[in-house]
Order: structure tokens, then C-alpha cells, then sequence
């Protein structure tokens, strides 16, 4: 008689490990834009929570984002109300689970009202960020005011910017945030190796 070995145990912690998976992930869109954020040595890492993104990509557009649900629906609520949209209780849900974001807000309930593979395929044309439209200041406050009723403390902001992106387009969005006296924020790169002294 061969000794054998009951899989039964195995399996059904196999099983429970891929139903916590299941249950524990958050569905989320692909992101807007896809960058190529320029390398440099420093080792400062961005927070895990309370960060508002701005990205830059190399087209010139801007793109938008926050990491907490609850701040972006009082963001889109703010904004919306500036611009006369509102929002249905699907279209908010929807507009919560986009990773970012860079459209005119008069743009957002036609776009969360696409088919996901509708909203995929669309190119966004970018927050205007003019000094006749300059909705991405709004939307920076907006996120900022919520971020601070919500989590109880001021957001940390990220500039990222793609390596090839237009540095006029990334100086006027740091003289936005500076013209709103937010004159703090990081600029996210890729790490690179730190060079190394030859003898």
C-alpha cells in the first residue's frame, strides 16, 4: 500500500485565497494617459494617501486624479455646480471609479455615460488650463477644500510630468498652483541608480 496525501486542505485554501482576492479588489478603469516620467536620484517617495495628481502628458494635455473616492464626488460636486452640471447618483459612482481624468467638466456626463469601451477608446483632450477657462484651478480647489473636510487635513499635490512633456505646459501648471498660494508639491520621476565615484 502507497502512501497518499490528501489535497482536500490545499485546495480549499486555494480557493479562499482567490475569493479574498476577488472580494477585496477595487475595479478600476484604465488610467487616461500612460506617461514616461523622467528619471532622477532622489529617494523621497510620495505619501499613500491624500495626493492629488496632476499629469502632464507629451501632447500637452492635462489630466486629473485624487486617490479617494469621497473627494472626487465633492470635487465633481463643487465643480459641477460652478459650471451648472449635475450629476445623477450612477453618473458620481461612475465618475469615482475613474483613475483620472482631463476633460472640460461641461465634457463629464456625456463621458461616464459612454460604454467602457466607448470611454476607452476616447482620446481626452485635456483640462483646460488657459486664462480663460483655467478649470484646472478649480478643480484643484475643489479637491483641495474637499481632501481637508473629508480626511481631515490639507492634500499633498504630484506634478508628473512625461519625459518628453512641453515645459512651457509644466511651468503653467506650477504658476497655477502658485497663483492659489500652493506652492508645495512634488515632482514625481522614475528612480534611477545614483551614480557611483571612480577612484
Amino acid at each position: 500500500m502507497s502512501p497518499s496525501l490528501d489535497m482536500t486542505p490545499m485546495v480549499d485554501l486555494a480557493f479562499l485565497l482567490v475569493t479574498f482576492f476577488m472580494l477585496t479588489a477595487t475595479p478600476t478603469e484604465d488610467t487616461a494617459v500612460v506617461v514616461d516620467t523622467p528619471s532622477s536620484i532622489s529617494e523621497k517617495s510620495l505619501p499613500d494617501k491624500g495626493v492629488l495628481t496632476i499629469t502632464i502628458d507629451k501632447d500637452k494635455r492635462v489630466f486629473f486624479s485624487s486617490d479617494s473616492q469621497p473627494v472626487k464626488l465633492k470635487a465633481l460636486e463643487t465643480v459641477g455646480a460652478k459650471y451648472g452640471q449635475s450629476f445623477s447618483d450612477k453618473e458620481k459612482k461612475q465618475f469615482s471609479l475613474l483613475p483620472d481624468f482631463g476633460l472640460e467638466a461641461q465634457q463629464i456626463k456625456g463621458f461616464v455615460n459612454l460604454p467602457a469601451e466607448q470611454r476607452k477608446a476616447f482620446k481626452q483632450p485635456g483640462i483646460p488650463t488657459d486664462s480663460l477657462n483655467n478649470q484646472l484651478a478649480e478643480w484643484v480647489m475643489a479637491a483641495r477644500s474637499a481632501n481637508i473636510s473629508v480626511l481631515n487635513t490639507a492634500p499633498y499635490i504630484a506634478i508628473k510630468g512625461d519625459g518628453l512633456a512641453d515645459v512651457p505646459t509644466v511651468k503653467k501648471v506650477i504658476k497655477i498652483l502658485q497663483e492659489k498660494n500652493l506652492n508645495r508639491f512634488y515632482l514625481v520621476t522614475d528612480l534611477e541608480t545614483k551614480p557611483v565615484a571612480s577612484n
